[in-house]
């Protein structure tokens, strides 16, 4: 219950944080901005020394003040605000939400590419076409490599997952065989 809530405050934070970027033009530095708090939020430790009970509240303010040094003013406030509130999780939820107004607003589409081994920059190019074939949109694309999936690449647009990968074969195969001997 508390993810949902916590998912919820996130998309109220990112509404009123994109119509304030929106107004003053600031639209991609926020967006930057976001994905820095989050990823600095997202470190355990951080996390932890912002969450301990025994932290008094200007240590932790000092901290965010220096680490997010080079982010907006209001950035800033807006982790003071959640930290103080016990909302530090809320941070991704609220960065989340801010990249996915962005990119409605912007007409763009984001993926995922899942391969066994790094791609070529012109592999990278073909699938990026592929996809923006498949939404009609402007794509971002972003890879990763799990060597788990053994070959063949995974493709995550939104909600949709476009398995192609070796791994995913070889399991459809091993039932296939199950169901035969079954």
């Amino acid at each position: 219950m508390q993810a949902v809530a916590s998912r919820l405050s996130g998309q109220r934070y990112a509404q009123a944080i994109f119509e304030l970027a929106l107004e003053n033009q600031q639209l991609e530095q926020w967006d930057q901005d976001l994905r820095l708090a989050a990823d600095v939020l997202g470190d355990e430790e951080f996390a932890l020394f912002l969450g301990h009970a025994d932290v008094p509240q200007e240590r932790k303010i000092a901290a965010i003040e220096a680490v997010l040094s080079e982010a907006h003013p209001l950035v800033r406030n807006l982790v003071s605000l959640l930290v103080g509130r016990g909302g530090v999780s809320a941070m991704r939820d609220v960065q989340e939400g801010y990249s996915q107004l962005l990119d409605d607003h912007l007409g763009r589409q984001r993926a995922e590419v899942t391969t066994a081994v790094p791609l070529e920059p012109a592999e990278l190019e073909r699938i990026t076409d592929f996809v923006r074939q498949l939404v009609g949109r402007e794509v971002v694309l972003s890879a990763r490599v799990d060597e788990n999936i053994l070959g063949g690449l995974i493709v995550q647009i939104g909600d949709q997952l476009l398995d192609g990968s070796t791994s995913s074969g070889l399991e459809r195969m091993r039932q296939a065989v199950r169901a035969q001997v079954a």
